[in-house]
């Protein structure tokens, strides 16, 4: 696996990076459970002010470490900054919240005083992919630097950098040796790792391929994991929808990351009087936007990761035309040396094509017109996914029914996807399993010790 940073927005080369060989492996892997040991014996509150100190960095470096990401991966230079920001809030947020976090829970039994508390489990292999290569990283690494396991990264080959960086804050906070580690490491190097007695869980958020394999080799020897895959999320319309919310937040829902997001909003549901001023909202907003240089704050739409993604979704879109999609705008060559692509509007997706259950990664919207809420519910569910959801109603009791409804694993009324620290993130079905973030992200890779003392 060559680990490279490539600027998609010129295609150029900027570094590469040699694969750790297995020795360098086994060196982490015994410097982790050194310090796993040596943890269990202090408490979470000596490593707060260490988390503390990483965010603080975070803050002070921010437009470096933006400047970073844009240049590696593509994004907008001001999303690059807003990932900063939230990394800094998150990691603030499980240092203040650790210590609550752990506390043990009483309950009650007839046999005596029992309580269960929460205590660390070793090391854990975190695999993250590229489109927000510091936020990916901070979900796993906040919470569980607090517990006390230690963590080593398996990043995306094309976000080496930021990998790089995000480790290099960590070092100068005073976090110790092993604390996470970044490997330059192969898949069958992440399997090694994850089968070492050594090695308490793995958390992936990636593909649902890389997932299943993930998966099978957690399995396989019986650790716990979480996944967090792919989403065809559902932007449902209801008939008293109010249209100044929904142009509000539908175009940002679809274009933000360049679309390079799993939870962002792909399948547009609308009622048929809603219909076209729905696709008149997409459309303006789609054609007005900017392409230019990521690092250019008047640019409004970044090129995709790489040309490797843009050549995927060509393809993707090609497919569903050719089973019978109409592209009710976009889908024209850009004239652009980097890996844009213009964002997109099809309709007339029908139950037979192959888009109709794929994720499209980057700024090609799906609209689907509907006869009934009853027909939005079941279109929304009916979905190998089931990562997010929108709603758009003003009667936000009957919006919360609808969501109670949907098969996924977070619903937004009235407002796009977000996320923030003290809102759990996840999904169902092939979308995976676990969370991440708030307290539920926190117990993810904890031992419930039940501790009984007897009348």
């Amino acid at each position: 696996m060559a680990y490279q940073t490539i600027n998609p927005y010129n295609n150029k080369v900027l570094k590469k990076f040699e694969n750790a060989s297995n020795s360098e492996l086994e060196a982490t892997l015994a410097t982790g459970h050194a310090l796993y040991q040596q943890w269990r014996k202090e408490p979470a509150t000596s490593r707060q002010a260490t988390l503390h100190k990483v965010a603080d960095l975070l803050r002070e470096h921010r437009h470096t470490l933006a400047v970073t990401v844009t240049e590696e991966m593509g994004k907008l230079i001001g999303e690059s900054e807003a990932e900063v920001d939230l990394c800094a809030d998150i990691a603030d947020y499980f240092a203040d919240h650790a210590d609550e976090f752990l506390q043990p829970t009483p309950l009650t039994t007839s046999i005596g005083d029992a309580h269960y508390e929460k205590q660390s489990l070793g090391v854990l292999v975190m695999v993250e992919p590229w489109n927000f290569p510091y936020y990916q990283i901070m979900r796993v690494f906040a919470p569980n630097f607090m517990i006390g396991n230690p963590l080593l990264l398996k990043h995306a080959s094309n976000t080496p950098s930021s990998a790089e960086a995000f480790v290099d804050i960590v070092k100068e906070a005073g976090a110790p040796a092993g604390s996470l580690t970044n490997m330059f490491i192969s898949y069958d190097q992440v399997a090694k790792a994850i089968a070492d007695p050594r090695v308490a869980g793995v958390a992936l958020t990636g593909s649902e391929r890389g997932g299943a394999s993930v998966a099978k080799e957690a399995g396989a020897n019986l650790k716990k994991s979480t996944l967090e895959l792919g989403g065809n999320d559902p932007f449902i319309v209801l008939a008293d929808a109010d249209m100044a919310k929904v142009k509000q937040w539908a175009p940002q829902a679809r274009l933000s990351n360049a679309g390079q997001i799993c939870a962002a909003s792909k399948r547009f549901i609308v009622m048929p009087d809603k219909y076209q001023e729905l696709l008149a909202i997409l459309k303006e907003a789609f054609e007005n936007v900017k392409m230019g240089d990521p690092l250019d704050p008047e640019t409004t739409l970044a090129p995709l990761t790489s040309m490797h993604a843009k050549e995927t979704l060509q393809k993707r879109v090609d497919a569903a035309v050719a089973a019978g999609a109409h592209v009710y705008y976009g889908n024209e060559p850009v004239d652009l040396p980097g890996a844009f692509f213009q964002p997109t509007i099809l309709t007339n997706v029908t139950k037979d094509n192959p888009s109709y259950n794929q994720e499209l990664f980057g700024p090609v919207a799906t609209v689907y017109v509907v006869q009934s809420e009853a027909e939005a519910i079941a279109l929304a569910n009916d979905s190998s996914y089931g990562l997010g959801s929108a709603i758009f109603s003003e009667d936000v009791a009957h919006a919360e029914e609808v969501a109670s409804q949907l098969e996924t694993g977070m619903t937004f009324i009235n407002r796009a996807w977000a996320t923030l620290p003290e809102l759990p993130f996840g999904g169902v079905k092939n979308s995976g399993y676990g969370r991440e973030m708030y307290r539920l992200g926190f117990d993810a890779f904890v031992n419930e010790h039940l501790v009984v003392s007897a009348n």
